[in-house]
């Protein structure tokens, strides 16, 4: 009675879903305010199909290289690809919250395998926010539907972090473009059917910033090669690339957005990039911790479990306590990128932080397995060899300080 008279008046009812640090678990389904029941029923379709569909593939996935393109299509039957993206522009329409679900049961199913996030919240919105209306009906609906993977290539062998120092060229030809150049460490590079690249258009503007243009290469385009899977450490089930433009001709029509307006869209959609990368690190060490509880707890030594040893409780008390507190600051984050409020400091935060916890915690859960920790069999194990990423990806932390300290010591 209470209840619906308070929302009769539009008064805010206090929520009554238990926050983390409540919960029976990290990984509960039905905590947190930011989320609502359609949330949850949402959470339950996407674990679910993590379950089904890519963790009993995984193992063969990680010798391939790449995931199959199959499950790129049934996670598109699904609605899990595309979620943020209008529906007016061929996308699922829903909101951040609902995105960040996929982020998080991709990281409690701890199958990095799949690209989704990479296609879904950064590459499309490059599409979806500064395509033509052409672009937008050409490529949207096909990339919701898992038909056409999309990436975003940025990177090149002499310029990481540094979107300034891109070589890439592209020039006029006529109506026309001609491209050239590498790019290195491409998620979804290998199987990518569209790609977003990041490409100088005037080497006489007056800073780098001013001369960057972002083009929509098509794969099977004369002159555009794909180079070796790279071998990596860590995420092996997912096709990272090099990728060779060699004098692409490309059509007026593959330029995206405005002439030389590149490096101003890139910083408009890195703080989202950034978010996904911290909300799937804070996921990860929720997972990693459940991993380590569930083992503690069975594990003997000692004539008893190891969870009854002081020590091992209290590095379990210092691990929840630095997750929950990490997950508050992430779900702030969410809930400022859901009212436009998120700037690119606070992801800058959000993302450093977050990764390099997410190490912290791989380590210490790795530790508390013992010898076992090390073994391939172990998850812990996967998730620590796939954790080490993070802090480089996505701009380096060391980069993302940089870009926190300018706000500090600004004198604007």
């Amino acid at each position: 009675m209470l209840h619906s008279q308070a929302q009769e008046l539009g008064q805010q009812v206090p929520s009554t879903r238990p926050e983390t640090s409540s919960a029976k678990t990290l990984m509960d389904i039905g905590t947190r305010r930011i989320f609502n029941e359609d949330h949850d029923i949402f959470r339950q379709s996407v674990r679910r199909f993590y379950q089904e569909e890519v963790i009993p593939h995984h193992k063969e996935w990680e010798k391939a290289g790449q995931v199959s393109r199959e499950v790129w299509e049934k996670a598109g039957e699904q609605g899990m690809l595309g979620v943020m993206i209008p529906e007016e522009h061929g996308g699922i329409g829903a909101d951040i919250f609902s995105v960040a679900v996929t982020w998080e049961e991709q990281m409690y199913s701890n199958c990095t395998g799949p690209g989704f996030s990479l296609h879904s919240d950064i590459a499309m919105p490059y599409i979806s926010n500064y395509g033509s209306k052409g672009q937008i009906e050409r490529f949207i609906p096909e990339m919701t539907a898992g038909k056409c993977i999309g990436a975003i290539a940025m990177t090149e062998p002499g310029a990481g972090s540094d979107l300034q120092g891109v070589k890439t060229y592209a020039k006029k030809d006529g109506g026309d473009w001609i491209l050239n150049g590498n790019k290195v460490f491409i998620t979804n590079g290998w199987m990518a059917d569209l790609v977003v690249v990041v490409a100088v258009t005037n080497r006489e503007a007056k800073s780098a910033a001013h001369g960057i243009s972002l083009f929509l290469v098509e794969n099977g385009m004369k002159g555009f090669q794909k180079g070796r899977k790279l071998d990596k450490i860590g995420l092996k089930a997912q096709d990272t690339a090099e990728l060779f433009f060699e004098d692409v001709r490309l059509p007026g029509d593959a330029l995206l957005g405005q002439l030389n307006k590149g490096f101003y869209y890139l910083m408009n959609e890195l703080p989202q990039e950034r978010l996904v990368i911290a909300g799937m690190a804070i996921a990860s060490c929720e997972f990693m911790f459940e991993e380590t509880r569930n083992y503690v707890m069975q594990r003997k030594a000692f004539g008893k479990t190891i969870a009854h040893l002081q020590t091992v409780q209290h590095k379990l008390a210092e691990l929840k306590t630095q997750i929950c507190v990490g997950r508050a600051f992430i779900d702030n984050c969410l809930q400022l990128h859901a009212e436009k409020r998120l700037d690119a400091a606070t992801a800058s935060m959000a993302k450093y932080w977050a990764s390099d916890l997410q190490n912290t915690v791989a380590t210490q859960c790795l530790q508390l397995h013992g010898g076992w920790g090390y073994m391939m069999e172990y998850p812990i194990a996967k998730a620590f060899v796939d954790s080490r990423v993070q802090p480089i990806y996505g701009g380096t932390n060391e980069i993302m300080k940089e870009l926190i300290a300018r706000t500090i010591v600004s004198q604007n």
